[in-house]
This record gives structure tokens, C-alpha cells and sequence, in this order.
């Protein structure tokens, strides 16, 4: 990802600085607004775990993990700092609860681009086709598009994955434990599912993530 603004730097070095610091705001607004509801939610429904260790803020350096930055910026998917929840002290039990706090990013993230998407819709153009000629147009279109793409990726059902967490508390209690068995898994396979493309030269998360952040951009975008 980094490596498409410097090679911008060569024939538009003003637009490169631009896109460059719309992405790493992006970046650092949507990771910490996304760790921060996990935070809130898990607070909201009676754990204070998160709260007592600190996480409770929009302080970017509370929530933004060194390598999960690292990862988006250079392949474009990533994560931030694991929000600290202890089940059992959800009000709503420990399944439905981890479930709820999960989404809480996700949701979080859909939000913000919804919000900043909400006058381009109003002024009727298509960020898909649209080429922003403003500052702000571009922090705009980074803010939608990178907060679409953090959703998007934090839903797969994959540990340490949101999505993993959500799936697991909609499942019945037999199923659920079977797919538990598979979080020691995550991490590997999360891994080679990033690198296929560079490694093997078949995007494997590309394909899978495309379709979501279509439907997603499209919802968003209406």
C-alpha cells in the first residue's frame, strides 16, 4: 500500500504528501474508533477491563498495534490493538456479550463512513468514478474507503477476528465449541491468507474481501 505513494512521489509529489496523509489519518481515526467501541460496548454492558487498563479513551496510541499497522500499511488490511474484555462480566452472558462487543467495531467503522459519505451522497457523485480534486474530497474518500476496508476485514470469521467472536456467539452451544477448536488456527492461516498474493501470486484475501467491500461501499454509498 505505502509503496503506491512513493511511486507517485516521482510524477505528482504534492498529491503523493496528500494521499499519503489521508491514508494514515484514516488510518489511525478508523483503528481507534474501532478498538475504542469495543471498549465502550464492553464497558456499557458491565466490564470495566478495558476502562481500568486505559482503553476507554480515543487516544490513538491506547488502541494502534505496531504490527497490525505495519500490515495495513503495506498490504492494505491490519488491525489495531486487541481491546482486553473479560466474558464473564457481561451483563447479557459471555456469548451474547463477546458477540455484541465484536460487532461494536465493525459497526463503529461503518459508522464514520456513512457520516462522511453522507454529503457526497446529498451531492449525488460516485465516489467509484470519481477522481478528487480538493484536499478535503481526498480525506473524505480515504476516511469512507479505508474505515469500509477495516469493517470489512474485521468481519472475517477468522481468529482473532471480530467476525470470529460474532459467529461464535450466534452459534448453538455444540456448534460453537466445535468452531472454537479452530481459533488456534486463526493467526496461521490469517497470515497466509495476506501474503498469498506476494507469496504465491494468488490473492486469496483479495477475492474474499472484495465481494464484502463492494456490498459494503455500496450500502454505505447508497
Amino acid at each position: 500500500m505505502i509503496f503506491q505513494f512513493i511511486d507517485r512521489i516521482s510524477f505528482d509529489p504534492t498529491g503523493a504528501v496528500i494521499g499519503l496523509a489521508a491514508f494514515a489519518l484514516a488510518l489511525v481515526v478508523g483503528i481507534t474508533v474501532h478498538e475504542f467501541s469495543h471498549a465502550l460496548s464492553a464497558f456499557r454492558l458491565g466490564d470495566n477491563t478495558a476502562k481500568n487498563l486505559g482503553r476507554l479513551t480515543l487516544n490513538p496510541r491506547a488502541h494502534l498495534d505496531p504490527f497490525g499497522t505495519i500490515m495495513l500499511v503495506v498490504g492494505g488490511f491490519g488491525w489495531g490493538k486487541p481491546t482486553p474484555v473479560s466474558p464473564w462480566n457481561l451483563r447479557i452472558g459471555e456469548k451474547a456479550g463477546m458477540a455484541v462487543v465484536s460487532i461494536a467495531g465493525p459497526i463503529s467503522n461503518l459508522l464514520i463512513a456513512f457520516l462522511v459519505a453522507l454529503p457526497i451522497r446529498l451531492a449525488r457523485l460516485d465516489l467509484l468514478d470519481w477522481q478528487p480534486s480538493s484536499v478535503i474530497l481526498q480525506f473524505m474518500s480515504a476516511l469512507i474507503i479505508w474505515n469500509i476496508v477495516l469493517a470489512a476485514f474485521n468481519l472475517l470469521p477468522i481468529a482473532p477476528l471480530d467476525g470470529f467472536k460474532i459467529v461464535l456467539g450466534l452459534l448453538p452451544r455444540d456448534m460453537a465449541l466445535s468452531f472454537a477448536r479452530t481459533e488456534r488456527y486463526g493467526p496461521m492461516v490469517l497470515i497466509l491468507l495476506v501474503i498469498s498474493g506476494a507469496a504465491f501470486g494468488i490473492p486469496i484475501l483479495g477475492y474474499v474481501m472484495n465481494p464484502i467491500r463492494s456490498a459494503l461501499l455500496s450500502l454505505v454509498l447508497g
